[in-house]
């Protein structure tokens, strides 16, 4: 991003927001809480609950860091594509980003296949400090639940395409998935007290946080096809 103006600052904000809401969606947050749990079980202090979480957590960013590189980059690699995204984005955008509201909002099921391979490694595989819970981090990012696929998918990507952003805007909804359950990790290591109390709050807040955000997103995306798609204005 070589002008990083007020538009890419908005850009930035907007990527690490879709990270934050895609780790703490329903089924992002049970797994993200499962999985650091499971890592739990296997250390033998507080501390190193918390910097193997933190690591799960890193895992997890890299795994969105080099999706998004490869996506965009090859999007924006092929010259006509590339020339046709630029100038035909936002006739698309619209329509998308009103699928991925609804998806947000529980209005669009989306069904995504099972990853039965996670389930056989939560089952049997154990893991070795903390390389074993980056691995499970790496492992664990590739099961995209419906919300997460949306908001990555359909709202990270046009915007990483728009900006040409192949590394930054990638890395930052990365950040954005990696804070809450690096938060996560920390309360494991106080105590399952903390746990079920902070579990309670983001639930409650990740509700109405999703439903906002849905609803801005089907308005955007209604301005977008009003004005863009079938250039009423």
């Amino acid at each position: 991003m070589s002008d990083f103006g007020f538009g890419s600052t908005f850009a930035a904000l907007t990527a690490f927001w879709l990270g934050v809401l895609s780790a703490v969606s329903p089924c992002g947050l049970a797994t993200n809480i499962a999985a650091i749990a499971f890592i739990g079980k296997n250390v033998k202090s507080p501390s190193s609950a918390v910097w193997s979480g933190l690591f799960y957590a890193l895992g997890r960013t890299t795994t969105y860091v080099v999706i998004g590189m490869v996506v965009v980059a090859g999007l924006t690699a092929v010259h006509v594509l590339s020339n046709f995204l630029q100038t035909s984005m936002n006739r698309f955008l619209g329509p998308l980003l009103i699928l991925v509201g609804m998806v947000t909002l529980d209005l669009l099921p989306l069904r995504l296949p099972e990853a039965g391979f996670l389930t056989r490694f939560r089952s049997n595989g154990k893991v070795q400090g903390i390389a074993g819970a980056f691995g499970i981090g790496l492992v664990f990012a590739l099961a995209f639940c419906p919300v997460s696929a949306a908001l990555f998918f359909g709202g990270l990507i046009p915007l990483a395409v728009e900006k040409q952003s192949t590394l930054l805007l990638p890395f930052i909804f990365g950040l954005g998935t990696a804070i809450p359950v690096a938060a996560f990790a920390v309360v494991i290591g106080a105590g399952a007290y903390s746990l079920s109390r902070l579990f309670a709050a983001v639930t409650a807040v990740e509700l109405w946080a999703r439903r906002v955000t849905g609803v801005v997103f089907i308005g955007i995306g209604i301005y977008f096809t009003l004005v863009y798609t079938l250039e009423l204005f």
